[in-house]
């Protein structure tokens, strides 16, 4: 855990916490929210800093400058967007996250702005979990030289581009040839990013705490090319010998650099870990169900764990009596 909060879980947090407000500043309901919480938490004897910023001025480390080095906590309002951002902005130095969804879908922004008094009452009384997620460094190496650097928390994709033909991508694991991708690219995703990109192009679900990558085809043209997990601690290399003219290299939304022949795109884990809040009421399955409708009919339907010592129910919600 980062050495910048003082949060721990299962204790009380201090009284007086030093808090960050990130988020756009092009976004009016943002920066409404961000005003409105400001003067409330600075009544209740927090100390605030305020980090609204336009998409240009999130670059990789400019997050900590003089005031804002001691964060306990960052209350990102947005979307998960906006959290991405916030994860590359902060660089190496990561602060414990509160998503506060102000945006549509929102799997990590996945508190309401309603129930934000109620995450910092939880997180007041140490009722609250850090889960830790894998982060991870691509580089893209031209002619021996590294041209690009980059931190990032979802996915890195090498995308085929115009004319729009499919491109073959080689995979090399700790040196070793993997095997060679005819597609139109390929996503390479951590498990918090397998509810991303990976997910709609028909990659699986990870838990999002493991420490794993999921290389997901896009389009493959040899049905045998399905989705492989692997360990993060594996060494990574792709290699694109013809690509098309629009060929490129995308980490986390972002266009990094076109792929020209013969470069080499290197995918690490890195060594910061981004850390997000969970409290009592909000846990990895639930937001799967809620975001997802996840699970057939178990959503809505009161069904709860068995407590300790209880049979399992063979599928009837909690405290019903079928006949």
């Amino acid at each position: 855990m980062s050495g910048l909060s003082r949060l721990l879980p299962e204790h009380a947090s201090p009284r007086r916490l030093n808090l960050v407000i990130a988020g756009s500043s092009e976004v009016p309901s943002v920066v409404t929210e961000a005003r409105r919480l400001q003067v409330e938490l600075e009544k209740a004897g927090h100390r605030i800093t305020s980090r609204l910023a336009l998409p240009g001025d999130w670059g990789v480390g400019r997050f900590h400058p003089d005031d804002a080095a001691t964060a306990d906590l960052v209350l990102v309002l947005g979307g998960d967007g906006t959290i991405l951002r916030t994860a590359r902005w902060m660089g190496y130095e990561q602060v414990p996250v509160l998503g506060v969804n102000l945006g549509t879908l929102g799997f990590l922004a996945d508190f309401s702005i309603l129930e934000l008094d109620s995450a910092l009452d939880d997180i007041a009384g140490g009722q609250f979990r850090i889960v830790e997620h894998l982060m991870f460094e691509t580089e893209v190496i031209r002619d021996n030289v590294t041209i690009h650097r980059e931190l990032g928390l979802n996915e890195t994709s090498i995308l085929a581009g115009p004319p729009f033909s499919m491109i073959e991508i080689c995979l090399f694991v700790d040196g070793e040839v993997a095997t060679t991708y005819r597609s139109d690219g390929l996503i390479v995703s951590t498990p918090v990013g397998s509810t991303a990109y990976n997910l709609s192009a028909g990659g699986p679900i990870v838990r999002k705490d493991l420490d794993a990558f999921v290389f997901t085809p896009l389009n493959p043209h040899t049905l045998t090319n399905r989705t492989v997990v692997d360990s993060a601690t594996r060494h990574f290399e792709l290699l694109v010998p013809r690509p098309n003219e629009g060929s490129a290299c995308v980490v986390d939304g972002r266009l990094i650099t076109s792929v020209a022949a013969a470069d080499r795109v290197r995918i690490r884990r890195a060594t910061p870990r981004f850390m997000l809040i969970e409290t009592r009421t909000h846990g990895y399955y639930r937001t799967l169900r809620d975001k997802l409708h996840w699970g057939g009919g178990i959503h809505g339907t009161g069904l709860r764990a068995p407590r300790a010592g209880e049979a399992p129910s063979a599928g009837e919600p909690s405290g019903g009596g079928g006949s």
